[in-house]
Parts: C-alpha cells; structure tokens; sequence
C-alpha cells in the first residue's frame, strides 16, 4: 500500500507541474525538484516500472489461475509510467533540472531511445479499447498507452539535446556513438508514426488522440515534428556533438534522406532549419573529418542492469506474490482505493495545487509580465 500512496504523490507533482507550467509558475516546482535531489528517484522509478511491463505484466496475463475482479490496481502500475514521463516532460525544459539528473541522465537516455526504437517499428494507428473487462483487453490498453509514453520521451530527448553544451561527455558518447541517434530521428522524420492516411483522410495524432487534418492545414508542422527536428539541429550542428559524432558511410547516407523534407514550406516555419540545410549540402560534397580517438573512461547506465541482475530468475516469483498481495484485493480495498482516487482527482484538491496568481514586486497587484533575467520577479507593467 506504500506504492500507492507514492504513486498518488506522483500524480498529485504530476498536475501541479501541469498547472503551474500553464500558469508560469513552475520555478518553485523546478527548485524543489533540485534542491531534494528528487530526479534521479523518478528516473529510478521510470526504469523499474518499465522493467516491470516487460518481466512481469506478461507473466501476470498469461497465469490461468489469475481472474482478478477487477483490473484497476495493475492499470494504476500501467499508468505509473505515463505519470513520471509527462512530469519530466513537463520539468526538463529546464537546464537546471537536466543537470540535477546527474549520471542518471545516461540511464534516460537509453530508457529514451528504447521507447523511440519502438516508435519507428510502429505503422498503424492502434484500435481504441475502452472496456477492460480481462488481463488480454488491458494488455491492449497498454500497447496504446505505450505509443503516448513514446511520444512524451520524444520531448523529453529534446529537451535533453537542448543542453549538450552542460551534458557529461559519456552523455553525448551515448548519444551520438553508441545509439546513435540522429540516424533514429531520420527514421521518425521518413515514417512520421503520429500521421496515418485512413479512408483518404490524413490523421494526426495530437494532445492524446487522432484528429482529422482538414486539407488546408495538411503542411502544417505539429508539435511532435518540430520536436524531432530541433533535436536533430542540436545533435548535428552543435559544435560539442560534430567533434563527437562518427560521420561514416551509412549515417552520411542516412542524413542526406532529411534534404528532400526540408521544404520551403517547413523552412518558413521553422526558420532555423535553413543552417541545417546548409549543413547537410556541405556534407555531401565533403568527407567529414573522423572523430578525435581520445582514451577515456566512460560512464555507463547502472539502474536497468542492476534491477534485471538483482531479480534475475525470480520473475515468475515476483508476479506470484503481487498477485496475492496486491492485485488480488478485496471488496472493502477496492472502495478505500476508489475514495482516494476520487480525492486526488476532485476539483477542490485541483484548485489547492493551482499556484497563486503572481503578483506585481511594487504595486502587489496581479502581474502578466515577468523578469526576463532572474525569471523570479513579476510586474503589471515593463
């Protein structure tokens, strides 16, 4: 019962990062975060729970002796996941938050390029399941929601490529050598996995569901591609990644597919592609030079090893005993769990997370505008 109540803490940081962010009130948030040293902890718990999806939620489907009467207690572990990511999503903006991860930034971004991996194996839009009425019908629930969390770890990349110039070296390393990201982004860019056609209508999928882009609009840059594009403008032109990154023969051929997109369309919407062509037109008359082989050692992520290493041959174990002791629960629980969730989730409990509307240093009136420098300070006027 502890993880539940961890799990509404979760949900509650989770809405109030949402609504102070859309209230630009998200410094005190942000400092807190920092100041507990509370990053590496969600990242750790971001991990553990997709571990979770993968050694145990498929034993728990597939256990005869497992009709549980209700599926909601494993659709809150489900959702756990989707929690922490939008949190960070909604966090990592800031350059102080990224650099609080400390060598834990190495463990999200492989937990990243797991989740984009996935993104580009994707071709179709998923069927909307609304009832979970067994184990089978959730497990398709999740494949849904997995598609969402890949999406919000796409912003959470971004936001990380934003930084280079403040990442530890083994950060970029992983990056651009080991996973080689920019050729992965090229890959979301050519199969554009958030748009499908269906029926002679193009679909997008944006703010959590597929939307029918009427004709006009149909050029238009989502949020989603412009977050996969400014992520490749930070990994190729930055100059800390082109001093890092290997630009053989096949992520040259790779990088070279991204010119037929950069359109003067796209161009004049994100204006500051236009070096990014330059770029890749030099690059394609010229042999970049290697890398510098320096020696070094390199940091590696610990959190997903040590988690697979320490459970290793127990899984079946482990989805046993959280059949008996967590998702097996009685009547009486259900309603106690129910009434909690309720709570987390009613207005007034929204209204005491809304941050107070900033006010004015002088007058202490309400105030629009906010210090461009410390960012802290508010004014009703310049």
């Amino acid at each position: 019962r502890r993880w539940l109540r961890q799990h509404e803490s979760v949900e509650k940081l989770n809405m109030h990062a949402i609504l102070s962010a859309s209230a630009g009130r998200e410094q005190l948030l942000t400092e807190l975060l920092v100041s507990y040293a509370k990053i590496p902890v969600l990242i750790g718990e971001l991990i553990s729970v997709e571990i979770w999806k993968h050694k145990i939620f498929p034993v728990l489907c597939r256990l005869e002796d497992f009709k549980p009467t209700s599926t909601f207690p494993i659709y809150v572990v489900l959702h756990h996941e989707a929690s922490i990511i939008n949190l960070l999503e909604t966090v990592f903006f800031y350059k102080e938050i990224c650099e609080s991860a400390g060598d834990s930034i190495l463990d999200l971004i492989d937990y990243c390029h797991r989740k984009l991996t996935l993104l580009a194996a994707r071709k179709t839009e998923p069927e909307i399941q609304s009832v979970l009425t067994s184990p089978q019908e959730l497990q398709k629930q999740a494949e849904m929601m997995e598609f969402e969390i890949s999406l919000k770890a796409l912003s959470v990349l971004r936001f990380i490529t934003d930084q280079v110039g403040s990442l530890p070296l083994s950060a970029l390393t992983r990056m651009l050598n080991t996973h080689n990201l920019p050729c992965l982004l090229v890959q979301l860019v050519e199969h554009c996995p958030w748009s499908c056609r269906k029926a002679g209508k193009l679909k997008k999928f944006e703010n959590g569901a597929w939307h029918v882009v009427p004709p006009e609009d149909q050029m238009k840059m989502t949020k989603l591609d412009g977050q996969v594009w400014l992520a490749l403008y930070n990994l190729l032109l930055s100059p800390e990644c082109q001093r890092k990154y290997h630009f053989d023969g096949f992520s040259k051929s790779q990088l070279l597919k991204l010119r037929v997109f950069l359109t003067d369309v796209l161009l004049d919407q994100l204006p500051n592609l236009v070096e990014m062509q330059r770029f890749l037109s030099h690059l394609a008359v010229t042999e970049p030079a290697p890398p510098k082989k320096d020696l070094i050692l390199e940091q590696v992520p610990v959190i997903w090893d040590h988690v697979l290493k320490k459970n290793a041959g127990k899984w079946e174990a482990i989805a046993k005993h959280q059949v008996k002791r967590m998702f097996s629960p009685t009547e009486e629980e259900l309603k106690l769990q129910a009434r909690r969730w309720a709570q987390t989730y009613s207005l007034d409990m929204m209204e005491a997370l809304i941050p107070d509307k900033p006010r004015c240093r002088v007058c202490g009136s309400e105030a629009a505008k906010r210090c461009s420098r410390c960012r802290n300070e508010w004014y009703c006027t310049r």
